[in-house]
């Protein structure tokens, strides 16, 4: 039998691919001591009893009470930490002029230390407390304020990826907000990545807190700025970030100037890699997916903030179908929910009104394009397992070798509305319930690296 630091009996949900729900009913989780899963054993699995018995005398042994269940961490692939005080702030603007006259003017405040500490602290256990186990963090342009955000989600135990702001473009960046020119932001981007790695190296075989290249995007990063910055993920093997087709302003802009997509200029500039997230790109091509595709990069989907700022829905479907990998944000501020929940239920919606139209002038037959909307199962994929194929990392399954990042779910909480009255209630039913109806009050415990980050333990 394999050695262990601790184990958690219970059922758990998960999904290994992205039409397949697993029910695993009473499975033992055997972590090792660095926080990764070691075996899932079946009730039947030869020897577990005797194990199960030598970790409960060692007071290693935890389970779940009935109606609580087991499921992955969320993955949020696009969060604008500095954005967290204004969340749900004058969302009815354009977003041009939502940046110049709120976010930037915000963002810049986070130059005083004491500031971002105390938004950071705050944002990183609230995140926690949601079930967001791993956030990409957009930061601000400024290098230290992005390491006390890394300071944060070390301090909490919340996975991350953390980006300075790199932007540039005296024409769209306000002056006192901004790298001085390109070369300067080139810099101070690579002093950030080396300083983020020697301050997370100790943390494990796969570092807590990684360092992600982040252009804004391309309308206020200038050429000399964006092909830089493509330099340095190839040269310092980085994850990349960066909004991209967002609007019907940011593509125009683009195309203007360039001559071309977000993505065919991303690619030009060496910044669509394995690794990078593409905030957004509702207005995508066909020609753009196959890009996406070979170049192993992926979409963080955003429904709150698209519906805000995009007019027009992320044709998730056909991404699907294409290949493209494809994960979910919240994109706070952008989005008004720190609920990655709440973002997945906003996709599913969004999904069914685009598969079946929204003209009730028109006959069922002609009002939308057809083909399947998202179901729950691929809902729920994209929360947790789809967040981990977009960022190249072993995470949102309950598999060997993965590290234990998981949530415990509680039916029937207090002021929870997950509920469930019947024992005998088929669990994957239990589970369409979870994904539709959970929410903070309904989250027990959240571990994140094998280590109970938020929440109670649970008695053996």
């Amino acid at each position: 039998m394999p050695n262990y630091e601790r184990i958690l009996v219970g059922t758990a949900f998960h999904t290994p691919a992205r039409d397949r729900l697993e029910v695993l009913e009473d499975h033992a989780f055997v972590l090792d001591g660095a926080g990764r899963i070691s075996a899932v054993l079946p009730p039947d699995a030869p020897g577990r009893a005797a194990l199960l018995a030598e970790a409960g005398a060692a007071d290693r042994l935890e389970r779940l009470p009935p109606d609580a269940f087991l499921i992955p961490g969320l993955v949020d692939l696009h969060v604008h930490a500095p954005q967290w005080p204004q969340l749900g702030k004058a969302l009815d603007a354009p977003l041009e002029v939502w940046l110049q006259k709120y976010t930037f003017p915000l963002e810049a405040r986070f130059a005083d230390p004491d500031f971002a500490r105390r938004v950071y602290d705050d944002l990183v256990q609230t995140l926690l407390d949601q079930g967001t186990t791993t956030a990409v963090y957009f930061g601000s342009v400024d290098v230290e304020p992005n390491l006390i955000l890394a300071e944060a989600c070390l301090r909490h135990g919340q996975r991350a990826l953390v980006g300075k702001v790199a932007m540039d473009d005296p024409a769209q960046c306000p002056e006192d907000y901004r790298d001085a020119r390109a070369e300067a932001g080139i810099a101070a981007t690579r002093d950030f990545v080396l300083r983020l790695r020697e301050m997370a190296q100790d943390t494990g075989e796969l570092p807590l807190v990684l360092p992600v290249i982040t252009p804004r995007f391309i309308p206020t990063c200038t050429d000399a700025l964006l092909a830089g910055l493509g330099a340095l993920a190839e040269e310092l093997g980085c994850h990349v970030q960066t909004h991209c087709s967002e609007s019907d302003w940011e593509v125009g802009h683009v195309h203007d100037r360039l001559g071309c997509t977000d993505c065919a200029a991303l690619e030009r500039f060496g910044l669509l890699r394995e690794g990078t997230v593409l905030a957004h790109s509702n207005f995508i091509t066909e020609a753009d997916m196959g890009l996406i595709r070979e170049a192993g990069s992926a979409v963080a989907h955003c429904p709150m903030s698209n519906a805000y700022f995009a007019n027009a829905v992320f044709p998730l479907r056909d991404a699907l179908e294409r290949g493209v990998k494809v994960g979910l944000g919240t994109d706070i501020s952008g989005g008004f929910s720190a609920s990655l929940f709440d973002a997945a239920r906003h996709a599913l919606m969004a999904s069914r009104l685009a598969a079946a139209g929204t003209d009730p002038g028109l006959a069922p037959e002609l009002r939308g394009p057809g083909g399947a909307a998202l179901s729950t199962v691929e809902t729920f994929w994209l929360a947790t397992a789809g967040g981990g194929e977009a960022l190249a990392l072993p995470l949102g399954q309950f598999r060997v070798g993965a590290p234990f990042d998981a949530l415990v779910v509680q039916a029937n909480a207090p002021g929870c509305a997950f509920r469930r009255f019947d024992a005998e209630e088929p669990l994957a039913e239990v589970f369409e319930k979870l994904v539709l109806s959970a929410d903070r009050g309904a989250i027990r415990s959240v571990w994140v690296d094998g280590r109970l980050r938020r929440g109670e333990a649970l008695r053996g």
